[in-house]
């Protein structure tokens, strides 16, 4: 299994879609910086990403002091850093005045209509929510603002339509809407993400960017297909088909770090997941992430974490149950 698949399998995701959107120019809508948002739209979450998906027409991204980038219909635009930003039918508009964030965001996904009665847009805004230190791997090397247009693939053309049919759905008395619009936020971000891979040009570095690579990719799917497994640099370069130096230097170029620290990093974002999600013994957890002695587990776990791994168990799952 290849290591974007791996870890989006053993990372625990939560997406959503919280607004539906019909715009007609001229409109201009403020959207918060991501830490602004957080707590209204997934309380408890160490990350959030936010994404919008135009479905109809165009309409411009304002990003900080950046230049306008122009949306059209099919491009979905993804905030890695979690930046405020501006929507709108043409640059330069100021934003419109409405009821606050937890107002809007009071039920969802809110249904938002309002504009000059001109031109159509129509678009949704979603979020992905995940621990900060897999957001951190997964966005490591993205630029500010990253788009694509979905309408280029098959997979995308299916979400495109999925997502116009589950919000019809959220506004019918048939349970589940929620639900189904959950899922699909989670694998429309999947699919940017595979887009974006292929689309990337010479010269980006980062996570996505060492998993595309000729050299790293292979060495990364090794650690993730088979984490326990006692790997060396001579181990890696082989099964990467170069020599150490070489898988050495691009490691670090692309990712960072080099590929045994890289190692130590994955196995910790497995262990955290497996303490939150399971009531395996932590020898037993020692053992599926490579670790021979539990003694030295915890010495790397309290290394990356701050605390031992039982200890931040039980943080973890006080955190989890407060009312």
């Amino acid at each position: 299994m290849d290591a974007l698949s791996e870890t989006l399998r053993v990372v625990r995701l939560v997406g959503a879609i919280f607004i539906n959107a019909r715009f007609t120019a001229p409109w201009c809508y403020q959207s918060p910086s991501a830490d602004t948002a957080a707590p209204l739209l997934e309380p408890g979450a160490e990350r959030v990403v936010i994404f919008h998906l135009i479905t109809e027409g165009d309409c411009s991204v304002e990003l900080g002091n950046e230049p306008p980038v122009h949306l059209s219909a099919g491009d979905v635009v993804v905030f890695p850093q979690g930046h405020a930003h501006r929507m709108a039918s043409q640059p330069g508009l100021p934003p419109a005045t409405g009821g606050r964030l937890d107002q809007v965001l009071a039920r969802r996904p809110r249904q938002l209509v309002y504009g000059g009665g001109g031109s159509t847009t129509r678009l949704v805004c979603g979020y992905l929510a995940c621990d900060a230190r897999l957001a951190g791997l997964l966005l490591a090397g993205l630029p500010a603002l990253v788009r694509v247009n979905v309408r280029g693939s098959n997979a995308g053309i299916w979400l495109e339509a999925s997502v116009r049919y589950a919000l019809a759905e959220a506004r019918s008395p048939r349970p589940g809407g929620a639900g189904v619009l959950a899922k699909l936020a989670e694998v429309l971000f999947i699919e940017v993400l595979r887009l974006y891979m292929n689309e990337q040009s010479e010269g980006r570095t980062g996570w996505l960017a060492g998993v595309g690579d000729r050299i790293v990719g292979p060495a990364l799917n090794a650690m993730h297909s088979r984490p326990a497994h006692a790997w060396t640099l001579e181990g890696l370069a082989h099964d990467a088909g170069t020599s150490r130096s070489v898988l050495a230097e691009r490691f670090q170029h692309l990712v960072g770090s080099s590929p045994m620290q890289y190692l130590t990093q994955w196995r910790m974002l497995l262990a955290a997941n497996l303490l939150c999600r399971s009531n395996a013994p932590l020898a037993r957890i020692a053992e599926d992430v490579g670790y021979q002695t539990d003694t030295a587990f915890s010495r790397a776990f309290r290394r990356a974490y701050g605390s031992p791994p039982a200890a931040w168990r039980r943080s973890r799952l006080t955190r989890n149950h407060v009312p």
